[in-house]
């Protein structure tokens, strides 16, 4: 597991648990030959689960964590200041399907904590997600002993 810059913050067993979950979700991604199957979870500071996605859940561009914050609405929205989201692949900081980045839709949303299993491997675009994120001030923590499993429903592109 690595962290982010000050102190470097470590990941609790609760946040493993959390991101196996998202690892889960990534499972149900509708099939891909041009992108990964992700899955995320936001979770606010209390615990309380604000919104759950997959890459594809509503469309063929949608990634995992834009599917997660398009559930959180209304007051919930305050709320993202505070919580963190959990995330099987590093977010990504380029894409070829979409202007906006899952790295910046989640500094606009404000979250200042994400948790994620795998780096973004260099296949598509090369993504610096989790390093624009901690430039940004973001608490950012990665459980590297998780990402051969957030790999497993994306082995049919890594062969």
């Amino acid at each position: 597991m690595t962290g982010s810059g000050a102190g470097a913050a470590r990941g609790t067993s609760a946040d493993r648990e959390l991101l196996l979950e998202a690892i889960a979700l990534a499972r149900r991604c509708p099939p891909s030959d041009t992108a990964f199957s992700v899955g995320a979870i936001i979770v606010a500071d209390d615990g309380e689960e604000l919104g759950r996605g997959w890459s594809r859940r509503h469309g063929p561009t949608e990634h995992a964590e834009e599917a997660a914050l398009a559930q959180v609405t209304g007051d919930d929205r305050l709320r993202l200041r505070t919580a963190t989201i959990y995330t099987s692949l590093e977010p990504c900081s380029k894409r070829a399907s979409r202007a906006v980045t899952c790295t910046e839709h989640i500094l606009a949303a404000g979250i200042g904590r994400i948790v994620y299993a795998w780096s973004e491997p260099a296949l598509f675009v090369e993504g610096h997600g989790a390093e624009l994120l901690r430039r940004a001030g973001r608490t950012v923590i990665q459980f590297a002993d998780l990402a051969d499993a957030a790999r497993e429903p994306n082995l049919h592109l890594l062969s």
